[in-house]
C-alpha cells in the first residue's frame, strides 16, 4: 500500500488497514467500468460519499457509526476493484468470501462490528440502490425505465436534490478522507 503497509488479501488484519490507502484506492477505482459521461471517471469514493448522504437523509437519527458503515460499504474495492454484479456471480463464492474478510478487517480497524446488523445493511443497501439508479440515469446513459428495471423503481422525490458531480480523483480522495475524519471525531 502507499502507506507502506503490507496487506495480505487472503488474511487481512485491522492493523494493516489505513484510511489514506482506502481513500486513495477508491478515488481511482471507476464505477461502471469507466463508461460514464464527463471528463472524470465516477469513482467508488464519490459513490460512497453519495451513499452516505442518502443513508443519512433517509435515516436522520442513525448513529454516527452506521453513517461510517455507509461510507465504508464498498471499502474492500480499494484493493479488489469494482466488479459489476453479473461478473461477481460468475466468479463465484470466492469473491464474496474475500470481500467479507476485507470488510470485517476494515470494520474492526475503525471501531465497527465485523458484521453489520442486517437491518442496517438493508438501509445501506437501499441507499446504495438509489445511488446506482441516479448514476445510471445521470451519467451512465440509462433511461428511467432501464434504471427501474435494473435497480428497482425509486421514488423521484428522494432523488430530486441529488446531482452526480464528477471531480478529479485527488479532490474526491480528500473529500472521502475528510468525511471519514469527521465521522471518526463524532464517534
Amino acid at each position: 500500500m502507499l502507506s507502506g503497509r503490507r496487506l495480505d488479501l487472503l488474511d487481512p488484519t485491522p492493523v494493516d488497514i489505513e484510511i489514506a490507502d482506502i481513500a486513495h484506492g477508491l478515488a481511482f477505482v471507476a464505477r461502471w467500468n469507466g463508461q460514464t459521461k464527463g471528463d472524470f471517471a465516477y469513482s467508488v469514493a464519490e459513490h460512497s460519499l453519495l451513499v452516505t448522504d442518502i443513508f443519512t437523509q433517509q435515516n436522520p437519527n442513525a448513529p454516527i457509526k452506521w453513517q461510517l458503515a455507509a461510507l465504508l460499504h464498498d471499502a474492500p474495492e480499494y484493493v479488489i476493484g469494482d466488479m459489476i454484479s453479473p461478473v461477481k456471480a460468475a466468479v463465484g463464492s470466492g469473491y464474496g468470501e474475500l470481500d467479507d474478510r476485507l470488510t470485517a478487517a476494515i470494520h474492526l480497524r475503525f471501531g465497527l462490528p465485523a458484521q453489520i446488523p442486517q437491518n442496517i445493511k438493508r438501509q445501506i443497501k437501499k441507499a446504495d440502490k438509489l445511488s446506482a439508479w441516479l448514476e445510471a440515469i445521470q451519467i451512465a446513459g440509462f433511461t428511467k425505465a432501464e434504471a427501474d428495471k435494473f435497480f428497482g423503481k425509486q421514488d423521484p422525490a428522494l432523488a430530486q436534490n441529488l446531482t452526480i458531480t464528477l471531480r478529479p480523483p485527488i479532490e474526491v480522495r480528500d473529500a472521502f478522507t475528510a468525511r471519514h475524519n469527521h465521522l471518526m471525531e463524532a464517534l
